[in-house]
């Protein structure tokens, strides 16, 4: 018992540390962007040796997928709570189109972070192929549960998925006028606009 409490104690310890490795991470992303963030500067930031640093994490690309990673988990997480209450096809679909929007609507820098977006602004950055697929397919997670409505509704595949993909688009390029105050010359909300897209589209798919 007491090597075992020994171990549960050291583990704790150890994701401690992780997570102190990874808020430090963040705020030298958000003033560095990718590009200009290190790995010495992102252990400096946390109060360790670059070694230390390195025991959890090997480069600063795992660590920005690690951060996006737990960005999407909670993204998710906000989806799948909103799908959950609803109890129709139509009001899931809308549901989780709006959870998705309102996410990022109140986590801009979540938005930042999955465009890449800190300091460096629009750049083609990625993170690796395996790691850049496989948190693009976490992405499509997210938005699947308004594919899966819309099948529900009586939408072949290909119509579902381009309607996953219009609302993305539609969603984050408010999200973005909203965000850098580009909204506020055409005098409309951004939540006002998204609710109107999602009732559009299924209006669209039910008339």
């Amino acid at each position: 018992m007491p090597a075992e409490g020994g171990t549960r104690r050291k583990k704790a310890v150890s994701e401690l540390k992780r997570q102190l490795i990874l808020d430090a991470a963040r705020r030298v992303f958000e003033n560095e962007g990718l590009e200009g963030a290190s790995l010495r500067a992102i252990a400096q930031e946390a109060g360790y040796t670059p070694a230390a640093l390195y025991f959890h994490f090997d480069s600063r690309e795992a660590l920005y997928a690690e951060l996006l990673s737990q960005s999407l988990e909670a993204l998710k997480a906000s989806v799948d709570r909103a799908v959950s209450k609803a109890d129709s096809p139509v009001d899931r679909l809308r549901q989780a189109a709006l959870a998705f929007f309102r996410f990022y609507e109140r986590s801009p820098r979540d938005l930042d972070l999955g465009f890449y977006l800190f300091r460096g602004g629009m750049t083609p950055e990625g993170l690796g192929r395996d790691r850049d697929a496989e948190l693009n397919q976490r992405l499509a997670v997210t938005l699947q549960p308004i594919a899966d409505a819309a099948i529900e509704l009586g939408v072949e595949m290909d119509q579902a998925r381009r309607l996953m993909a219009d609302t993305f688009a539609h969603a984050t390029g408010l999200l973005l006028l909203a965000h850098t105050g580009r909204i506020r010359i055409f005098g409309v909300a951004a939540a006002e606009l998204m609710r109107n897209f999602v009732d559009d589209q299924i209006a669209r798919l039910t008339e």
